[in-house]
């Protein structure tokens, strides 16, 4: 009656399921859905691409022979997929008087407590992923340490894309900030060549938010814009120049995720991945990775205490790192 967690309750499934299920409370970056999601059933990644671009096509003349091109040079670099575990443990004691007078179940009293740990270590990896996410947008995909998981830029063998802005907060300079902003979208294009762009956003420290916020192109623009459009504006983000420009707001440990008086210009265009291999579980190898999995631990010594393991092996990249610019404050 006591050893509940043999039940199929809290098995590997079971628990893998309630843990992706649970309540997703995920940053900004995982609200817009950036980046594209898949799984993998190996522990390394392997991207391969094309050094391409489009080009016209020659007329001829119907039935005769068709213009020729040469064979585009393939390369591929293999990436290892990163671990990411962390655990909790439910003591003898936590569980003890929890089983209400006269029952001969106590699944449910013990089901809650899990509930609850699986949520704590679920709020875990979702910031976890975001901090990745939000690092792969500039390039270096960072460690929770701050080192360093992956640079996008070494491994793709390009550069970072980089531009500023002159923000005026007194001169009505009209159209000046526009043609930078211009300017930066141009170098995307350049970048992406026939990957199509829907659109663009940046990221903004809080410094370059209040910055650029500021310029005088920008407050008579949003002064003559749609009064609805301002009434459902949160005062944390803005659309000029055919961007949308967003004060990200996340930190750990006291440092943002977004310097404070940096910015990225980010295409709405397919060039983010999160790639999630298998677990390190016997049942899961070769199998379709997920994004996360769950399991419990006995003590199978003393039965003094049930550990609940979780873990993701989220690959987290940006394909065209030189397709993001890295915007600073032109003084």
């Amino acid at each position: 009656m006591l050893d509940v967690f043999k039940q199929d309750a809290f098995g590997t499934v079971s628990l893998t399921d309630a843990f992706i299920k649970a309540p997703y409370k995920p940053g900004r970056i995982g609200a817009m859905g950036l980046f594209r999601e898949s799984g993998i059933r190996t522990t390394t990644a392997v991207i391969e691409w094309k050094d391409g671009h489009l080009s016209l096509i020659q007329t001829s003349p119907r039935g005769g022979p068709g213009s020729t091109t040469s064979n585009k040079k393939r390369t591929a670099v293999a990436v290892v997929v990163p671990h990411l575990e962390r655990e909790r443990t439910i003591l003898a004691d936590e569980l003890q008087n929890v089983r209400a007078f006269g029952s001969e179940d106590a699944t449910p009293a013990y089901q809650a407590i899990v509930a609850e740990k699986l949520a704590e270590l679920r709020a875990d990896h979702e910031v976890t992923l975001e901090h990745m996410r939000a690092s792969a947008i500039q390039g270096i995909v960072k460690d929770a340490d701050g080192s360093t998981l992956l640079n996008c830029f070494t491994t793709f063998a390009v550069s970072q894309s980089t531009g500023y802005v002159t923000p005026n907060p007194t001169t009505d300079e009209y159209g000046a900030l526009r043609g930078e902003i211009v300017t930066m979208q141009r170098t995307v294009e350049g970048v992406l060549g026939a990957v199509p762009v829907s659109g663009y956003r940046a990221f903004c420290g809080k410094v370059f938010f209040d910055t650029i916020r500021a310029d005088v192109s920008i407050s008579k623009t949003l002064r003559y814009a749609d009064p609805a459009s301002l009434l459902a504006n949160d005062g944390r983000s803005f659309s000029f120049g055919g961007v949308t420009w967003e004060e990200y707001v996340g930190s750990t440990g006291g440092t943002p995720f977004f310097a404070d008086s940096e910015a990225y210009l980010i295409p709405n265009a397919d060039i983010f991945r999160t790639y999630y291999a298998p677990a390190d579980f016997i049942e899961a190898v070769n199998t379709i990775g997920l994004p996360g999995y769950a399991k419990v631990v006995d003590d199978a010594e003393l039965n003094r205490w049930t550990k609940i393991h979780t873990q993701s092996n989220p690959l987290v990249l940006c394909l065209r790192p030189d397709a993001v610019v890295k915007v600073g404050l032109s003084s």
